[in-house]
Formats: structure tokens, C-alpha cells, sequence
């Protein structure tokens, strides 16, 4: 039907059972892979800020699917994303992982080398604003992720699109922002307030960006992909 708003169907609730079932679904993660879930589940509430398993199994995928030889992942923490992204490279690949806290550095240093990708990752510590403005001005990358602080992403995209060649992928993580972004002032804490203002109306720009093509998955908090043109 032309000019047609978006038709609410096929549109299910993933309970937590649910959840289960589609992580049960997908290939089972690694004995590497497993062993820094469980380092990482064992840091307590920072554990939150881990991709979730079926997402790092994805990401190694939309690596491969893109033939990545250069990735910028903007948010190491224990390094799962990283991991994810250098199993996907091709020879000769790399990962550029940036963070500002290098607290969990040995932990992912630790299984990048049982792994043996680690000579395809390269960790920098810094703002990620920097590490960006610091790649060479001929850089280009396949794929860029951003999974860090909420109120910067708009600013990270804005330094990610012209580093990305056509073709080349630009993921963001959190998008949904625990559901937020559709009412971001049901957010009872004021910080969570302003970051869900803040990724919804990046979102809102994402998908009127000209430049890209975007598809949001609701996937653990929300992944978007979007393709340069």
C-alpha cells in the first residue's frame, strides 16, 4: 500500500524464555568465547556493557559477509567485540579497539591470545574522538562499531561515516537503550533521560541519512546496521 505508515504485525515480545530459545538457536560459542562471557559475567554490574553472545557470533559474520580487512571497534571493554570482529577478518586483517578504562585490558589481552588473533588486534587507549581523528587521512575501514558512551555516539558517527568506504558497514549498539528511546522521558534517572533524547533522535537521523541504508534489529538492546551507499 503506497505511502503506508509501518503495519504492526508479525511483531513478538522476547520474553526471557524466548531469549533463551534464540541463543540455543544459534551457533554455540566457542571454548574461548565462553571462557570470557563467564570473566566478564564475574565483574558484576559492569557486565552489562557486554555484547551478548549471539551478537558477537553476528558480528563475526557480518565481517565475513563483507570480507573485512579493517575494523574500528569503538569500546573494547573485555574485548569481546574485538574477538568477534578478528575471527571474521581476512588475512592480513585488523581491528583498531579503542577504550578510555584499560581496568580490563589482561582480561581481554588474555583471550585474544588463547584465541590466536591477537596479532590482528590492536588496542588503543584513549578517547575514542582521538583514536578516530588520529587514523591516517587515507584510512578507510570495512566496518565500524560503536558500542561506548550513549551521549557521544552522535559525535562518533559523525567522525565514523567519512572512514567508511562504500559498501563498508556502521554498527551501533544500544540503540533501544532499554526501551527508552520510544519515551525517553519515562526514564526515571536523569542521565538515562538525556541518553535515550540523545540516541533517539540519532536514530531518527540514521534513517533519514541519505548516505546509508539502515535496518534496526531488535536484537539484545538494539543493533542497528547501516550500509555506506
Amino acid at each position: 500500500m503506497s505511502g503506508a505508515g509501518p503495519v504492526d504485525v508479525k511483531h513478538l515480545p522476547v520474553t526471557p524464555a524466548l531469549a533463551r530459545y534464540l541463543a540455543c538457536s544459534s551457533t554455540a560459542p566457542d571454548p574461548v568465547t565462553a571462557s570470557l562471557i563467564a570473566r566478564t559475567a564475574a565483574t558484576g554490574d559492569a557486565a552489562g556493557m557486554m555484547v551478548q553472545a549471539e551478537q558477537a557470533a553476528l558480528l563475526t559474520m557480518l565481517a565475513r559477509l563483507v570480507a573485512a580487512g579493517s575494523v574500528v571497534d569503538i569500546g573494547t571493554f573485555t574485548g569481546l567485540s574485538a574477538l568477534a570482529f578478528a575471527r571474521g577478518l581476512t588475512p592480513g586483517g585488523r581491528v583498531i579497539t579503542c577504550d578510555n578504562d584499560a581496568r580490563w585490558h589482561a582480561v581481554a589481552a588474555e583471550h585474544w591470545r588463547r584465541a590466536g588473533v591477537a596479532e590482528r588486534i590492536d588496542f588503543r587507549l584513549g578517547p575514542a574522538a582521538k583514536t578516530l581523528r588520529a587514523l591516517p587521512v587515507d584510512f578507510r575501514a570495512d566496518v565500524v562499531f560503536i558500542d561506548a558512551d550513549k551521549m557521544n555516539y552522535p559525535g562518533y558517527v559523525d567522525l565514523a561515516l567519512p572512514l567508511l568506504r562504500p559498501g563498508g558497514l556502521l554498527l551501533l549498539d544500544n540503540v533501544l537503550l532499554d526501551g527508552y528511546v520510544a519515551s525517553p522521558e519515562l526514564a526515571g534517572d536523569p542521565l538515562m533521560r538525556r541518553c535515550a533524547q540523545t540516541m533517539a533522535a540519532l536514530n531518527a537521523r540514521l534513517a533519514a541519512d541519505d548516505r546509508l541504508d539502515v535496518v534496526m534489529l531488535p536484537i539484545a538492546d538494539g543493533l542497528t546496521l547501516a550500509r555506506r551507499r
